[in-house]
């Protein structure tokens, strides 16, 4: 134990009574589980209501796809910003913020056409954008909570859990968001989900902090974070990362390890774009379901991509504690949930409404299985570099955002149909198998040169 950990081990058994560690680490975890399924169900507003907007709005499919793609494009372009921002200006400052903004942008998107002289088309595609700005900081936000808060042990286990608030998010939030559309009309899609974030953004001003200087926690636990190799004084000054250089982002872009991870993660998300944007749309279009039984179909898929998320980090987390071995901890569960995840080809053959979103479940449940990125990052980022490896990590993986709704969209415009656009999407989990066995090779933590 260094000595900076022991002081607090001191202190906890004062008096020689041993203090009973509290677990604020688990309700700081809860907190972001909730706000990233918050953060997603913004990010799907649009696929919920956009079928009733485009039809009283007038857009193409073509339109909606450039629309549903808007997000990612600053999202995209954002990463590398936003966590310079946390790194300056500390994580609660900038990750409450950009809770604020990304509400009243959501929020602001059921004015569209009611604004005289304002296409829908730009405005729609502004504010979408601008969400995308606005959310960019909020998983690297994420992985600099869990590095603060958790020891090293633990981590793995609660990257899984921010991260399969993804399919939650519609679980939860899909069967809402469609019931407003069918009750209230779209626009009290956005109206309602801009209100539940100005919620979210008070309780992480009142209830997240950096562990030393959490009201609730006490010397036990701050101990037992530490000791395992919890980052509890990130925030300090004198702890923040080195600056950015482009040197340094050369040499994490000339690293074949780390560009297989991001090709990887970009065809992963290839499959989490088309269920966060077009799959409610092709359950109406193709499969003709109305917006609320759409919005309650979603779920059945989503709710299965968040159990396998979990048995997922576990199965990796106990791969590792019997083999020892990174590479069967990490590579055993993708393959395998990206081979269940090919599945969502077979929808293309069959009729039966339920059968389709069965087949969509099980493909989600493998996706959530293989979604293994974040642990992955915790894995070989180097120590020095942590923010930025995570920053280009997220940009890559998100390119998919711009891809998949704009290709979809043309894809259906030109053929009428879904079919192909499966096919695309079915194509990337065979790629992320590829990327992940023969181009990233052995997983290594990277140590960066001289």
């Amino acid at each position: 134990m260094t000595i900076a950990a022991a002081a607090p081990a001191r202190d906890a058994v004062a008096g020689g009574v041993a203090e009973r560690p509290t677990a604020v680490r688990y309700r700081v975890i809860a907190l972001i589980f909730l706000i990233t399924s918050i953060n997603y169900a913004d990010r799907a507003t649009f696929s919920i209501a956009g079928s009733a907007a485009s039809t009283e709005l007038g857009l193409s499919s073509v339109q909606t796809g450039f629309i549903l793609s808007a997000f990612a494009w600053a999202y995209v372009l954002a990463q590398i910003p936003g966590g310079l921002l946390l790194d300056k200006f500390g994580t609660k400052r900038v990750y409450a913020g950009a809770i604020l903004a990304w509400s009243l942008f959501t929020a602001t998107q059921g004015l569209t056409g009611l604004i005289a002289g304002v296409s829908a088309v730009a405005m729609l595609f502004a504010l979408r954008f601008l969400v995308g700005l606005a959310e960019a900081p909020s998983f690297p936000g994420n992985a600099r909570l869990v590095a603060a808060w958790f020891p090293g042990a633990e981590r793995g286990t609660a990257s899984a859990i921010f991260n399969s608030a993804q399919y939650f998010s519609l679980v939860a939030f899909a069967p809402l968001m469609g019931w407003l559309v069918h009750s209230y009309g779209w626009r009290a899609v956005f109206w309602v989900m801009g209100a539940i974030g100005l919620i979210a953004t008070a309780l992480f001003v009142r209830y997240i902090h950096s562990p030393v200087r959490h009201p609730k926690i006490n010397a036990a636990e701050l101990a037992h974070i530490e000791a395992g190799g919890g980052l509890i004084r990130m925030e300090d000054a004198a702890n923040r990362p080195q600056a950015f250089s482009w040197t340094n982002l050369r040499q994490l872009l000339a690293n074949r390890m780390l560009l297989g991870i991001y090709l990887g993660q970009y065809c992963i998300n290839v499959l989490t774009y088309f269920f966060v944007t077009w799959f409610p749309i092709y359950l109406v279009k193709e499969r003709g379901l109305n917006i609320m039984e759409a919005g309650f179909a979603a779920a059945a898929p989503a709710l299965c991509g968040f159990v396998g998320g979990l048995v997922g980090g576990y199965t990796s987390d106990l791969l590792l504690k019997r083999t020892g071995s990174i590479d069967i901890a990490r590579k055993v569960p993708l393959v395998f949930g990206m081979l269940l995840a090919t599945l969502i080809i077979a929808c293309v053959f069959v009729e039966a409404e339920w059968l389709v979103v069965t087949l969509m479940a099980v493909a989600f449940f493998g996706k959530g299985v293989a979604s293994l990125g974040w642990a992955v990052m915790s894995d070989v980022a180097p120590k020095q570099l942590a923010g930025l490896t995570s920053g280009v990590f997220n940009m890559f993986g998100n390119v998919a955002g711009i891809v998949t709704p704009i290709v979809i969209g043309f894809i259906v415009g030109a053929t009428g149909s879904f079919d192909w656009a499966l096919v695309f999407v079915g194509a990337h989990c065979l790629l992320t198998i590829f990327s992940f066995l023969v181009i990233v090779g052995p997983i290594r933590r990277v140590e960066l040169a001289a």
